[in-house]
Formats: C-alpha cells, structure tokens, sequence
C-alpha cells in the first residue's frame, strides 16, 4: 500500500470583542432579541454610508504583529460580492489584495517538538447574519444582528501534517487570541470559526493534491475528528481509483462524518473591487510601533519568566500559562505569600478541579487572592489539614465566606493536644494490633495506615504529622 502525506491549512474566522459594530454604530452585544442591533449602514440601505472603527483596526494589527506578520500601510477594504440570505447587502466588505496582515508564522508544540506553521495573511472584514433553521414552520429565519460585527480571518500556509498539529495549532492561536484580549474566543457563541482544507498526497510528492473545505467545525475537537475521517475517506478513494473532487464538506458531529454541501470545482467568482464607500489610507510605522507597545506578554514569555522567577517546573509554568487570569491570580496570590510552589500546587490541584466540577473560570467563582492565600497558610501552619483546607475550598466558593469564619463556624481547628490526641491512639492501637506487631517487626510504613485512622476517628481534625511521632513513640516504647 502506498503512503501518504497529510496537508492542512486552516481558516479561522475571529470575532472581535468590540462595542460597536465595523462599519455603525450598532451593538454587538450576544443572544439579544433578533433583529435588535441593525441600522441602516449593517442592512445595506440606500444612501447609507459605512466608517470604520479604529478599534477593529488596532485589533487586527496587535494580532497581526502578534503573529509576526508584516503590516501594510496601505489599507483599503473590497467588495466580495454573492447572494445569500443572511447577507443584506450582497457583498461583503472584505480585504483581498491589500490584507492589514501578511506573512507571519505561530510556533506550535505538538508532541514535544515545537514547529514553525506559516500564516498566509490576516484580513478585516464583517460578518454575515445567522439562518435560523426553525422546522416547526418548514421555513428557515434570519437574524441580522450579527452582520457587521467585525471578524479578521487568519488564514494559515497548508503546513500542517497530522489532525493533532492541527488541533495544538488551534489552541495555541486561541490562546494567544486571549492574551491580546480582542476576543473572548468562545466557538459556542460562533466568536471563534474555523474552517480546515484538507488533502493528501503521495509521500515525498511535492504537488499537492485535490483538497475539500471542511465545515460547521464547532470545536477543537470535532475539527481534529472531521480532519482524521476526511483523510481516510480520501486514502479509501484514491486506493479504490476514484477521483477526490474540490468541494465544500460538512461535518456531521452526531454522525462522526462528513458530507458534500456543494462542489467547488469551478472557481465562484467574488467579482471583488475597491470598496467605493470607504477611502483607502495609510499607516505609518509610528502608528504600528504604538501598538506593538500596547502587545503584552505572551504565553512562552510567561512560561519562562515563572520557570527563571518562580523556580516552577515546565510543566507547572505551561499550566499556569494556560490561562492568562488563572496566572494572574496566581502572581497577586504570590505577592502576599512567598511561596511560588505552594500556591501553584494548591491552584493546579484542588482550585482547578473545582473550577472544572462548576465549568467555571477563576473570574466567575467567589473567591480572593487574599482569602486562598489565607486558606494555605491556615494549612501550612497546621491550624487545619491539608484534607479538611480541600474541604474548606469547597465552602469558600459555595459561600464566598473567609477561611478563618469557615474554621470557626464548623469547628474545624486541628487537634494537636497530646492529651486528646494520645485518647485517639489508645483507641487504634487496640483496634489494629496486627498492624501494630508489623511496625514493631520493621514495617515502619504501616504507620500511615493507623494516621488514616486516627484521621476518621476526628473527622480529619488531628494533626497528622504530630498524630504519626506519637505513634512511632508509644510503639517504640511499648
């Protein structure tokens, strides 16, 4: 059987985070009523002009120069004319000869080799409305209230190899994305869109093959699933004979498939021209240079920074990094204890899986940097333990009450008292005299099993490390 090469460009439509619309006016606020942030300028009316939001052009630079493009310093904005029903004006206004952004390139990690993918260009334009398919009324519905929201699409070389290259690639440009903050990237609210070409050819060919577009990839998951199913739905053709045709597929989520939605032989003519409505002008390398100034730390830095500053692991560092506000909570958590390493293990452990059990961020859930550093220290010195402080996490982020009322309430403080805690050991020692005749013979590690139930017997509140010296002690002298 022959081998194949795999060849994957992916277009990924970003929605910008703005208050106002590219070209109006209007809201661009999500799920309000349909049809409610329109204006004549977004529906494309007679006599109505459209004028650019410099935000939109300061975003579209930042992520181009986050992603080491060129800018051009002559903008100007097309037409890209075709029919269809949730674009009222039909056209829309686009970038096409003179893209804000081009030539650049993202360093992506896929299995612990970094790679270089190319970025073919980055380009401003609006957005088109949202069909509503309603079956109910056999009838389908448009809501206009999408249209013009400002999108810049970033378009990568095909220099991806495998579904996994495209999927790290992904979660690296969203991570990014997020760093810059001109998009809150959320694929559920239609924020974050991608579109993967996908073909294959024989390995060592240096021509590429017939490639199909794969759409309505409405995760990073379902993108890496339809890529894997194309490329074997293409091997199984091309082994049988067959001819891959250029087409537009879609993929089927429930199915685990694709389908053709339409061919693409023939090339659709845009029939694209300067936009005649908006004035082309130019930048200067003064305006550029003043946004890169605005450009913040990205992920890597961070990663090296916390690794050289903090003494954290590579792979504690890269988590933290993750998330730009878990990271930030981490750094006000450290500027208030000096301990780098506590505060990631108690952040990367038991924050994150209750922020994973609730679906939440470090944003949404009731809790300080002040009130979790508190709650380390309360552990670290032995005022509670470590399982009863987990416990005491819960409640905080149910409560958004403080560490020390929590303690206080449920009586909670670590029993450290020889007295109270020699009461305990009496009582172990002589439910688990098997256990106690095997540390007196050498197995010094049967020590943990009685701490465990010292620690049930008080309902975790006995110090477990004191707990343990006793109970080597009164063994040891019998």
């Amino acid at each position: 059987m022959k081998s194949y090469e795999i060849v994957i460009g992916l277009e990924v439509h970003l929605q910008l985070d703005t208050q106002t619309k590219i070209f109006c006016g209007c809201a661009t606020h999500f799920g309000r009523n349909p049809n409610s942030q329109t204006c004549p300028v977004c529906l494309g009316l007679p006599g109505s002009l459209p004028v650019l939001n410099q935000q939109v052009l300061e975003s579209a630079m930042k992520i181009g120069l986050a992603l080491n493009c060129t800018i051009n310093t002559f903008v100007k904005f097309d037409r890209k004319n075709y029919y269809y029903p949730d674009l009222p004006k039909a056209y829309q206004i686009s970038q096409y000869d003179f893209p804000i952004a081009k030539k650049g390139s993202l360093a992506v990690t896929t299995n612990g080799q970094t790679k270089n993918i190319g970025i073919t260009r980055a380009h401003m334009e609006e957005d088109a409305g949202k069909l509503i398919h309603d079956p109910d009324i056999k009838s389908s519905l448009v809501d206009y209230n999408r249209t013009g929201v400002p999108l810049v699409e970033i378009v990568s070389e095909p220099d991806m190899r495998s579904s996994q290259e495209a999927y790290d690639y992904l979660t690296s440009l969203k991570l990014l994305m997020e760093y810059l903050d001109v998009s809150d990237c959320d694929m559920e609210k239609g924020s974050l869109r991608c579109d993967a070409n996908v073909s294959i050819r024989e390995a060592g060919s240096k021509e590429f093959g017939t490639k199909t577009e794969l759409k309505n990839l409405n995760s990073f998951k379902a993108v890496k699933a339809a890529i894997d199913y194309e490329v074997a739905r293409q091997i199984k053709m091309v082994e049988a004979g067959e001819r891959i045709i250029q087409e537009t597929r879609l993929w089927n989520d429930e199915k685990q498939m694709t389908f053709s939605m339409r061919s693409k032989e023939e090339a659709h003519d845009y029939r694209y021209f300067p936009e005649p409505d908006l004035v082309p002008f130019t930048i200067t390398e003064k305006d550029i240079e003043k946004v890169r100034q605005t450009l913040p730390e990205f992920p890597q830095e961070k990663i090296d920074r916390f690794i050289s500053q903090y003494q954290l692991s590579a792979y504690d560092a890269s988590v933290l990094a993750q998330d730009k506000a878990l990271a930030k909570f981490f750094e006000d958590c450290v500027v208030q204890l000096n301990a780098p390493k506590k505060i990631c293990n108690w952040i990367t452990s038991a924050l994150k899986q209750e922020l994973n059990t609730r679906k939440m961020d470090v944003h949404s859930i009731k809790l300080t940097p002040s009130d979790f550093v508190s709650l380390i220290k309360n552990v670290e010195e032995g005022v509670v333990s470590n399982l009863v402080g987990k416990e005491i996490l819960t409640v905080m982020l149910d409560t958004g009450n403080a560490c020390e009322v929590i303690i206080e309430e449920k009586g909670l403080r670590q029993v450290s008292d020889d007295e109270a805690l020699n009461k305990i050991i009496d009582e172990i020692l002589k439910e688990n005299t098997p256990i106690v005749e095997q540390i007196k013979s050498g197995k010094e590690s049967a020590v943990g099993f009685l701490v465990g139930q010292a620690m049930k017997k008080t309902q975790g509140k006995a110090n477990p490390k004191k707990m343990g010296e006793l109970i080597k002690r009164r063994i040891q002298n019998g």
